[in-house]
């Protein structure tokens, strides 16, 4: 299949208009993680990719906030209200992020490849068309109780703002250097590669209040995104196209409920979704050389596509369909046990922002102009390195070596009576 457009993520240039083409993605990460999400992230602390702490007071990993209870005397008021809040962490999504993050990488080192094969296209179209918007649903689960306190403000900057902009910056010089284009501009209204994720979850979470007072959130956020991806003049600042085209599955994620995520975990579930998972790829398969798989990035109206303008509200609609169904899927056959990758869950943000580097490296080095990579066993030994990088990179000593950069703390940026804020309301 002809690569007509940029890569997934890549910045298009201000030049002449043309036709564009990592979560992500991401991409492959969310995640999340999804809290990415990756491609993938609020839910507890240090979970990604992006899906970061909407205001439940856990402690990462799992681990409570409240105060042991000391043996023979009534907790306090204060304490028992810390005791209800700080709940454990559910392995469920931390399983569920760490997925999705490696099918973000997967996915990203199978781009290359899709020319020359076509079962390598098929795989890269069908995971495109659920791991971000997985992702971003786990991201509006767990910015439910998002609102406008000061100290939920204060983590959305030093969570979401912070990391887009250091990261935004670093990708530039990165892209300087390896792709010797010295002029490339730094642009923290066009974002590049990976850090569309975060430009975007901040702005979807910031009105996260407007969709709890709306009558049918879902619904009028699937009616945005049609619209949007008939509007060909709404530009690139801040990726917009993919911020009102992801939104309905951010919207999705704040009206679910736990209830629902046990319904996809029946083993009814898990047996009806095997034959899906096997039409969606045989489809794949089928439409790989017949379809731009662009469509799947949501970053583009369908006039951009070179498509009738009609053709994006049916694409809208037709592809949100297929993603939910096949993220249900994927939900479905998520272990909801702890398991060795569980741990891994939580730094899915470090994972996503941190392979892109390798990603785009491998481009800019022409590592894959080597003929063996575009054989079958080159392209299974790339999906296990792929895997194995995006592992490594969620690893906790990772996270404490970037944790400046992905985490900052920054007391020293607020007011004292935002970073209180919580002390304050007890």
């Amino acid at each position: 299949m002809t690569n007509e457009f940029p890569a997934y993520g890549e910045r298009r240039v201000p030049l002449p208009r043309q036709m564009p083409t990592d979560a992500s993605t991401p991409a492959s990460t969310t995640a999340g993680t999804a809290t990415l999400t990756s491609p993938v992230t609020g839910g507890a602390p240090r979970s990604g990719p992006g899906v970061r702490d909407g205001g439940q007071g856990r402690a990462p990993g799992g681990a409570s906030h409240a105060k042991p209870k000391a043996h023979g005397k009534k907790p306090s008021k204060e304490q028992a209200k810390g005791d209800a809040k700080a709940k454990p962490r559910d392995a469920f999504f931390d399983n569920a992020k760490y997925l999705a993050i490696v099918l973000v990488a997967m996915g990203h080192s199978w781009e290359p490849l899709r020319d020359g094969s076509r079962s390598a296209a098929a795989l890269y179209i069908t995971v495109y068309a659920f791991h971000m918007p997985a992702f971003i649903i786990i991201s509006g689960y767990f910015s439910r109780s998002f609102d406008m306190r000061k100290d939920r403000l204060q983590r959305l900057i030093t969570g979401v703002a912070v990391p887009y902009i250091l990261f935004e910056v670093a990708y530039t010089l990165f892209k300087r250097v390896a792709d010797d284009d010295p002029g490339y501009p730094i642009s923290l209204m066009d974002p590049w590669y990976l850090t569309w994720f975060l430009a975007a979850l901040f702005v979807w979470r910031l009105t996260t209040p407007l969709w709890k007072i709306v009558r049918w959130p879902v619904p009028l956020a699937l009616a945005i995104a049609v619209l949007a991806s008939v509007s060909p003049d709404i530009g690139d600042d801040l990726d917009l196209q993919r911020v009102l085209q992801f939104l309905p599955f951010f919207v999705i994620g704040l009206c679910l409920r736990p209830e629902h995520f046990k319904l996809v975990r029946r083993r009814q579930a898990r047996i009806i979704a095997v034959p899906v998972f096997a039409t969606a790829l045989v489809f794949a398969y089928w439409a790989a050389p017949r379809m731009n798989a662009a469509w799947f990035y949501h970053r583009d109206s369908a006039q951009e596509l070179a498509a009738p303008w009609w053709s994006g509200a049916v694409m809208t609609l037709a592809m949100f369909g297929c993603s939910l169904v096949l993220v249900a899927c994927f939900f479905a056959w998520v272990p909801g046990r702890t398991m060795w990758c569980t741990a891994l869950g939580a730094g899915t943000l470090y994972g996503y922002l941190l392979h892109g580097f390798l990603a785009k490296g491998s481009r800019f080095g022409d590592w894959y102009d080597t003929p063996w990579m575009h054989t079958p066993w080159g392209a299974v030994l790339l999906t296990l390195i792929a895997g194995g990088v995006i592992t490594v990179l969620c690893t906790p000593p990772v996270q404490r070596m970037f944790r400046f950069a992905m985490e900052p703390k920054m007391t020293w940026a607020f007011k004292k009576d935002a970073v209180g804020t919580a002390r304050g309301r007890k």
